[in-house]
């Protein structure tokens, strides 16, 4: 008899596992050998990751068992900012106030400068202003990211076949073996060092796919630094991920 394949992953409601206001997230994996439970803090969810034997009626009394180390991880996630009229998000380092002008203004997303905070100003209808603000600091990150790439590939001796910039969730940065380097959009929001290290870091890999010592000293050698640059990141950067997201998860 042929046995029913099972899926490798899947997403439970909330409603049999009390409102905990976030996705579930079930995973099964072909080396786990018990039940594991964690908050990602940038994908702002909960992932149970299970051996393939179980069953995902387990997850949910996995999840249910541990119902208050669940909710006071997803309690002290920072809040979420949506992309609304008047929030202040930071863009290369420094916070702007966005301002949707309405649909009675046409144009590319514009900075302005006042005499209290920059403005980002967004025109177009109010249901679609997130998207184009998102659109254009995206775009933003791809100019930065493709010069600074550029300047360093110089320095380093390479060429970097092309450059991809996604809302990656779990890296700042990735080189593949084809050349190409993707990166997070989110980069731009971060001072402009910040994002220059995570391109200095790729460049990198393109001499060497490693973290090793020789790998270390080609960031060296063309991020000098590079160790202030790090210790940003560990300690501010998830705090970007909370911009952006939809207006329902706030």
């Amino acid at each position: 008899m042929r046995k029913t394949r099972r899926p490798a992953s899947a997403t439970l409601t909330n409603n049999n596992i009390g409102d905990i206001g976030a996705p579930v997230e079930v995973r099964r994996h072909p080396g786990a050998r018990r039940l594991t439970l964690r908050v990602s803090r940038t994908r702002r969810m909960v992932i149970v990751t299970l051996p393939v034997q179980c069953d995902l009626n387990e997850a949910d009394s996995f999840i249910t068992r541990n119902i208050d180390w669940v909710r006071a991880r997803l309690d002290s996630l920072p809040d979420p900012v949506p992309f609304t009229d008047g929030v202040f998000i930071p863009l290369r380092g420094e916070a702007h106030r966005v301002v949707f002008t309405g649909p009675s203004r046409r144009g590319p997303v514009e900075r302005h400068v006042t005499e209290s905070y920059p403005e980002l100003r967004v025109a177009g209808r109010e249901e679609h202003a997130p998207r184009r603000l998102r659109d254009w600091l995206m775009k933003e990150a791809h100019r930065s990211l493709d010069e600074r790439v550029r300047f360093h590939a110089k320095r380093l001796g390479v060429t970097a076949k092309r450059i991809a910039v996604r809302d990656q969730t779990s890296r700042w940065g990735s080189c593949s073996t084809t050349g190409v380097l993707s990166f997070s959009w989110r980069l731009v929001m971060a001072p402009p060092d910040i994002l220059d290290y995570v391109a200095a870091h790729e460049v990198a890999h393109l001499r060497e796919m490693n973290h090793g010592p020789r790998f270390w000293e080609l960031v060296a050698k063309t991020m000098p630094g590079l160790e202030e640059a790090k210790r940003w990141l560990q300690i501010y950067g998830m705090d970007l991920h909370r911009y952006g997201a939809a207006a329902d998860e706030a």
